[in-house]
């Protein structure tokens, strides 16, 4: 980690803990750092490299999904960014030629934005370069357990959406 960038560890709430004792708090506490951890350094190479912040490489990454663009509601919906900030965010993006905003039909309500051919060749370049950091930060981590891994945390996110449905369809 970097001299004065330090990110808490939010495992030190469970560190009086025995070995073996609230596993599930202890698991959720160590993934939330590691997503921490790893989101922390990708914010900063995204700065440091392409002068990007992470919900500017959200927009773009779901634009590029989709090269007919996106009503920006549905890019706040599934990007989880405030209508309010999307609409600054692509501000941005249009400003620095990476994206345009159309309104399909005329109907001046309905607000699209997509990708410009620049967009899209800027946006090849910064995913290109996230999987390699991806990569180099998990580097220490040998393929097989990250696939032990992938399939644990699979069962965990099955588990946890499971519940999630079953609660919403309980009455209040």
């Amino acid at each position: 980690m970097h001299a004065g960038n330090e990110a808490v560890d939010l495992e030190f709430i469970v560190q009086d803990v025995k070995e073996g004792e609230k596993l599930e708090l202890r698991l959720w506490l160590r993934m939330l750092s590691t997503t921490k951890l790893v989101s922390q350094e990708i914010r900063r190479r995204l700065r440091s490299e392409f002068g990007a912040t992470l919900p500017q490489f959200d927009i773009l990454a779901q634009l590029y999904r989709e090269r007919d663009g996106l009503r920006l509601g549905e890019l706040s919906k599934r990007t989880m960014v405030t209508n309010g900030n999307v609409t600054g965010l692509v501000e941005r993006l249009e400003a620095d030629g990476l994206i345009v905003r159309e309104t399909p039909d005329g109907d001046r309500r309905v607000t699209v934005a997509k990708l410009t051919p620049r967009g899209q060749e800027h946006f090849s370049a910064m995913a290109a370069a996230h999987e390699s950091w991806l990569r180099d930060l998990m580097t220490d981590v040998d393929a097989k357990a990250i696939r032990l891994l992938l399939s644990n945390v699979s069962d965990i996110k099955k588990s946890v959406t499971r519940h999630l449905t079953e609660g919403a369809t309980e009455p209040n």
